[in-house]
């Protein structure tokens, strides 16, 4: 199978994954001064001649320009014309879109083969310019970027997004083929070792797009086998999550249950305490009540016996009526003349029974 081949089909099986995960990322690690990727844009442009490859990227940046990335292992001033064609066929895709079209920049990433003295990035044809955004991977210090992103993989440290954009373009830092070719699969082999999920679907996914028009087959199927294990482990994980969050959720609905029916029973226990509470209350205030009445009741007849007895010895000693009434305020007139009369019959009871 040719590299034509192998190319589309890694866009096909990765473009999904890039478009999920390369908003926010950057290309300042490759040494261009471009605002961050918002978003990846589709590739295909119907005007291409049928036995020309798509372009390779194609990104909605943050200032909302568009850049059309490219890469090249080769400089040669006819890709120009290819630049153009991508170019202006992006634009009249958006013409038929009934879109306004963003303004776009040409951007080719050159392999390390080559240097920046050997590219022009103008063209200059009379009626346009086009300027050419350039990077170039033989820039990089290869081999300290691979031993230290190799060590930080092995330490299962977090990767940022600058070196996760290191770490899928790094064969292309390479000159020689066969250079390119074993660190294509280095790459692979440290890619999987990464503990973060998403970080290696997008570094494995990355290093397919990146180095589709160099990558031998063994290597595009190693990658693929992997992005599909790393899937399937994702799935399950998020099955697990899944799963776990609806335990999560009945043991939350049971603990609800439990203390509603907790403060339902309290609530109850609370209710019948204050119904026997009151019931107390009352049934105490009523005792209370006659005890009161009861005691007052012999206080005055403790009051009024006393007091009798005080008349009965002032009507012996012939007090008359009125001064009695007035020394004994409890008494009236009747209650003395009353008393009076029963005293005397008493007294006469007593002559008879004698």
């Amino acid at each position: 199978m040719d590299h034509a081949s192998i190319a589309y089909q890694n866009k096909d099986i990765t473009n999904k994954v890039l478009a999920e995960k390369f908003k926010g990322k950057t290309f300042q690690v490759y040494g261009l001064n471009v605002p961050k990727i918002e978003r990846v844009l589709p590739t295909n442009i119907p005007t291409i001649r049928a036995n020309e490859l798509r372009l390779d990227n194609l990104f909605e940046l943050e200032d909302g320009t568009a850049a059309l990335v490219d890469y090249e292992s080769d400089y040669r001033e006819e890709d120009k014309v290819k630049y153009l064609n991508y170019l202006t066929g992006i634009a009249n895709r958006y013409l038929q879109e009934k879109k306004s079209c963003p303004i776009l920049r040409m951007i080719v990433i050159y392999t390390a083969d080559i240097k920046r003295k050997q590219v022009q990035p103008q063209y200059h044809i009379g009626a346009l310019t086009m300027q050419v955004e350039c990077a170039f991977l033989s820039e990089l210090n290869s081999e300290e970027i691979f031993l230290r992103l190799k060590e930080k993989i092995e330490r299962n440290d977090q990767l940022e997004d600058e070196e996760l954009m290191e770490l899928m373009i790094l064969p292309l830092s390479y000159q020689k083929k066969e250079e390119k070719q074993s660190k294509i699969h280095q790459m692979i082999q440290l890619a999987i070792q990464i503990g973060n999920r998403a970080q290696q679907l997008f570094v494995l996914a990355g290093i397919l797009v990146f180095t589709d028009k160099i990558i031998d087959q063994e290597a595009a199927n190693k990658i693929r086998r992997a992005i599909e294990m790393t899937q399937v482990a994702q799935i399950f994980e998020e099955e697990k999550q899944q799963a776990l969050t609806q335990v999560a959720q009945i043991f939350e609905e049971e603990k609800q249950q439990v203390v509603k029916k907790y403060e339902e029973e309290k609530q109850q226990v609370v209710k019948k305490y204050e119904e026997e509470k009151q019931q107390t209350v009352k049934k105490y205030e009523e005792e209370k009540q006659q005890t009161v009445k009861k005691y007052e009741e012999e206080k005055q007849q403790a009051v009024l016996n006393t007091s009798e007895k005080i008349v009965q010895r002032m009507i012996r000693k012939n007090f008359s009526t009125e001064e009695i009434v007035s020394l004994v305020s409890n008494f009236s007139q009747d209650d003395v003349e009353a008393l009076r009369v029963k005293m005397a019959e008493e007294e006469q009871s007593l002559r008879i029974s004698v």
